[in-house]
């Protein structure tokens, strides 16, 4: 299994949101009730990959989890601070896919200047 980690582009939104809709509508983890609408993802993912990595998992062309980075809060002293998520499809959870997702994730935060990293757990 060769996995790819790689940027996100506006091909990969219908696989993401085939891991994310599932998770919406069957756990509280992801803080929504309602699954965004493929418009509403294309647009969070184009309003905060101006500024911050969103990244996908690539096994055999198909995307099998994803990561990104969000701002933690909009006043000025948060800026060096970001939220981070991960979502992994059911059936590649527990292989790695979520820490090889954050690993990389996070260099690429360093390289931008971030200094710290919160998640919101369920």
């Amino acid at each position: 299994m060769k996995a790819v980690i790689r940027l996100v582009n506006e091909n990969d939104v219908l696989q993401m949101l085939a891991i994310y809709e599932p998770i919406v509508r069957e756990t509280a983890i992801s803080f929504e009730v309602e699954p965004p609408t493929q418009t509403e993802f294309q647009q969070r993912i184009k309003s905060y990959q101006q500024q911050m990595p969103w990244l996908v998992c690539e096994i055999n062309q198909e995307v099998v989890g994803y990561a990104y980075a969000r701002p933690y809060h909009t006043r000025t002293a948060y800026q060096w601070s970001v939220e981070s998520s991960v979502y992994v499809s059911a059936n590649y959870r527990r292989k790695g896919i979520a820490k090889a997702l954050y690993t990389s994730l996070f260099k690429l935060l360093r390289l931008q200047g971030f200094y710290n990293v919160v998640a919101a757990l369920a």
